[in-house]
């Protein structure tokens, strides 16, 4: 059993893009912008607002996150947006989901500018990565393919089951095995047996919140097995979806948490940050040029 080591390689990957800043600085008089917007005051998006910011500071980036009250109507948080999308200085936008039951967060996220939409939801990104075209996508799935990128390990021809059904994270993460010729079952909250389709599984990918959902006789041996889960369980431990204690011994592969693919999901949102801002500075000479 190997473990796939997000920690170590999102350091990997922010190094690079911490390197390409300094390029863009000397170069192009740029700094790249993210801009996150959150509403109301739970406590575990603000930490992981918290992660984000840190994360801009240790590479280079300007950061500005937009604290704003759950009372906020959707039409102040459109006009937020929008005046983003027009300063030259922000190439990326994400907003913090959950927002409020009162916003309607297709719409939201719909308002921003595709081309700093870094997060990956937007409609125009999503139907371009279905379509195996250029796009930005989905920041924790990027991060599994980077990781079996990383890892050497063929997707082609491998039968995947994908545990979890969401927008943010099991559909987009069903595309991109697709586009990388795997055949891909996703399994959800209707799903009758799900025992039955992971056990004939070679890559188990699972993110529903369920601590210890996948357990040791739902995987084959020589599995390999990505655990997107995050749960923090009543004695403050935290955890994934998987019991990692039993199913590990019969894995080839298999990622912990947390230092699996927690880590991986920042480094994409600065990647993709950094593709933006290069993007914007690409533009920006060729209009030079033409003058």
């Amino acid at each position: 059993m190997q473990l796939i080591d997000g920690k170590s390689l999102s350091k990997k990957v922010q190094d690079f893009v911490k390197s390409e800043v300094e390029v863009l600085k000397t170069e192009q008089g740029m700094v790249p912008g993210l801009a996150v917007v959150i509403v109301g005051d739970d406590p575990a998006s603000h930490a992981y607002v918290s992660m984000k910011e840190k994360a801009c500071k240790n590479v280079g980036f300007y950061s500005i996150a937009h604290k704003m009250p759950d009372t906020i109507t959707q039409d102040e948080i459109i006009a937020i947006i929008t005046m983003m999308n027009n300063n030259p200085h922000i190439h990326g936008i994400l907003v913090q989901l959950p927002l409020p039951s009162h916003i309607d967060t297709n719409k939201i996220l719909e308002v921003i500018d595709p081309k700093k939409d870094v997060d990956g939801f937007h409609a125009y990104n999503v139907g371009r990565m279905v379509s195996n075209l250029e796009s930005f996508v989905a920041c924790t799935p990027l991060g599994v393919m980077k990781m079996f990128e990383e890892y050497n390990i063929e997707l082609e021809g491998k039968d995947v089951v994908v545990v979890g059904a969401s927008n943010i994270v099991g559909k987009p993460m069903a595309s991109l095995l697709l586009n990388k010729n795997a055949t891909v079952t996703i399994t959800h909250i209707y799903t009758k047996d799900l025992k039955q389709h992971t056990l004939n599984a070679d890559i188990v990918i699972v993110g529903v919140g369920v601590p210890s959902l996948i357990k040791e006789d739902m995987v084959k041996e020589g599995a390999i097995v990505i655990d997107i889960g995050i749960n923090r369980l009543d004695d403050g431990r935290l955890v994934g979806d998987v019991d990692f204690e039993k199913v590990s011994s019969k894995c080839s592969y298999i990622t912990p948490v947390p230092g699996g693919v927690g880590p991986m999901t920042i480094a994409m949102l600065l990647q993709n940050t950094l593709i933006s801002a290069q993007a914007f500075a690409q533009e920006k000479a060729e209009l030079n040029e033409a003058d």
